[in-house]
């Protein structure tokens, strides 16, 4: 449980130091269409969208298109931290902006932890 919400807070902080100098879609369908047109470079997921039907496409997209992606707890708190007061299902990165390098090293990290589950 601790290693989740370190995995969390690492991926919020990536989107919102990526949200002040990059690009960042917000919600499903703006996330699924930047994955179907290749402009997506990270996927972010949140747990706890219900109906689970809503992102239940994403992996499986993102997978088909080799796009990194992750989970996070909280719809609420992705959309705080994507630019916006309300929840976010998910949200896909199209630019890292000044936060790239940093980014690249974040997203190794959930892709490891991801093939050790």
């Amino acid at each position: 449980m601790a290693e989740e919400e370190a995995n969390d807070k690492v991926i919020y902080e990536l989107v919102d130091e990526v949200r002040k100098t990059g690009v960042v879609k917000r919600g499903i369908n703006e996330t699924t269409k930047a994955i179907e047109r290749g402009k997506a470079k990270f996927v972010v997921i949140a747990k706890d969208v219900d109906p689970k039907e809503i992102v239940m496409h994403l992996p499986v997209l993102c997978k088909e298109k080799q796009v990194p992606y992750a989970y996070v707890s909280s719809k609420h708190e992705l959309g705080r931290r994507a630019g916006i007061e309300v929840a976010a299902s998910s949200i896909a990165i199209i630019d890292f902006g000044d936060y790239e390098e940093e980014a690249k090293k974040i997203i190794e990290k959930v892709r490891v932890k991801e093939e050790q589950s």
